[in-house]
């Protein structure tokens, strides 16, 4: 065994009697760092096929083949090629979700990002560059740290992907999405994120992987997605720790 192996494991020891490692959900002990209790993993939903093979909308029973649409994709086809998530946004992902993106649970991202790689698919397995949908300067100023470009860094490490945290720029502080309906969040978003000056040629040709933490209606990935595309990315695929999900 290698002295560095033997440090690392010595440090682990260490802060686990100092900071004895609680469940990222209740708070509870629990065996190891960034883990859960056995009633709070019980209590997630963790998305699986069938589903939509764009949006990634689960299906309650397989209808079709693997390429079937739900019925929104088939209305009208959004930008990105895929949309994936780990868990359905519920009672249950809540706190895990809010922890992250309000209460400074910063390190519960690597763990989450292990999720995300068993939802990645072919979007991360081909992916370029792996990119986090950008906050506004102002609310990163407020809250410090930018919970999508955690996922994505923890990701990136993951899979051994670039990550580009400051490809995309958000320009307009945007009013909260909550409260409203589909084309009302599209008009809000509309023309806030662009791709930095000069940072277009990173774009060109490639296929890139967009990462936030919650997928409501798809209109911030789908800004992104439209600048990443017309900037001259390839493809874009997206992938987020959660999803609403509507019976």
């Amino acid at each position: 065994m290698s002295l560095a192996l033997v440090l690392r494991r010595l440090g682990i020891f260490t802060l686990n009697l100092l900071l004895p490692p609680r469940c990222l959900s209740c708070g509870e002990v629990v065996e190891r760092q960034g883990g859960l209790c056995a009633p709070c993993w019980k209590r997630l939903t963790f998305l699986v096929p069938p589903w939509c093979v764009c949006c990634g909308h689960p299906f309650e029973f397989a209808i079709g083949g693997d390429d079937t649409l739900c019925g929104a994709c088939l209305a009208k086809a959004p930008l990105f090629r895929s949309a994936r998530a780990a868990l359905t946004y519920d009672d249950a992902s809540r706190p895990l979700v809010l922890g992250l993106k309000h209460a400074d649970q910063t390190h519960a991202a690597s763990a989450y990002a292990g999720w995300l790689v068993r939802v990645g698919g072919n979007g991360l397995s081909e992916a370029d560059l792996i990119v986090p949908v950008p906050l506004h300067r102002w609310r990163l100023f407020h809250r410090r740290y930018n919970q999508a470009a955690l996922l994505a860094q923890g990701l990136g490490r993951l899979v051994g992907k670039p990550v580009h945290t400051d490809l995309l720029n958000r320009s307009r502080a945007t009013p909260t999405q909550g409260g409203l309906n589909r084309s009302g969040r599209q008009r809000n978003v509309r023309g806030a994120i662009s791709v930095r000056s000069g940072r277009q040629s990173c774009c060109r040709g490639a296929r890139v992987v967009v990462i936030d933490d919650v997928l409501t209606t798809g209109a911030t990935v789908g800004e992104c997605a439209r600048v990443l595309l017309r900037a001259g990315a390839t493809s874009v695929d997206v992938l987020t720790l959660a999803r609403v999900v509507i019976r």
